[in-house]
């Protein structure tokens, strides 16, 4: 429909632009997520025990009564930091080539997704890689949360934080836009089993 001579979209194509904001969105916010924290790293048990059997021997090499004292008070409570995080990293510091291979790929999408912006028809081909640039970026960040960084010594331990969950959010948000509107059809009525799964 035209008004005033402009064409007026109509909702399959709202939809896709729908889709297309969402994918752009999340390439930015895989891309912002690189940057934030991905793993915290939290005391164990080993740790905690060395740290307390360096600072028994501190006091007794170097300290006063007093402050000897304050080392023994302080031994019932050193338990209490189990478990304790005492910093954090992001993928930019713990993962150097990985962190790299994230940033192209968040800028493909970013690219992919404005192109689709800028088609008001965009071809299944485009859709198809867009989502493929999605699903490669999620399935690294899945590997990264199960084979993580190693802390050195057993002293720490490394738990997931929340940068790492905003990224794969971020890859997930990438594949929805990409494949949103699921079916270009304007058919009317329930479409077949079999052709609502091949529009995707």
């Amino acid at each position: 429909m035209t008004e005033f001579g402009v064409h007026q979209p109509g909702p399959v194509q709202e939809a896709q632009r729908a889709g297309s904001l969402l994918a752009a969105a999340g390439a930015a916010m895989l891309a912002v997520s690189v940057f934030l924290p991905w793993y915290a790293i939290r005391l164990t048990a080993n740790g905690v025990a060395f740290a307390q059997q360096g600072l028994n021997s501190l006091a007794q090499q170097f300290g006063n009564s007093t402050f000897k004292g304050l080392v023994g008070s302080l031994g019932s409570s050193f338990g209490d930091l189990t478990g304790r995080q005492v910093g954090t990293v992001t993928a930019h510091q713990a993962l150097k080539d990985l962190n790299i291979v994230l940033l192209v790929l968040a800028a493909i999408a970013f690219a992919l997704a404005l192109m689709r912006l800028a088609n008001p028809t965009p071809s299944s081909e485009s859709r198809g890689l867009l989502a493929s640039v999605g699903v490669v970026a999620a399935l690294l960040i899945v590997f990264r949360m199960v084979d993580r960084p190693k802390a050195p010594d057993g002293l720490f331990a490394v738990s997931l934080s929340w940068g790492i969950w905003l990224a794969l959010l971020s890859a997930v948000a990438i594949v929805a836009g990409a494949l949103w509107p699921r079916r270009p059809s304007t058919n009317k009525g329930p479409a077949p089993i079999g052709s609502w799964w091949a529009g995707y």
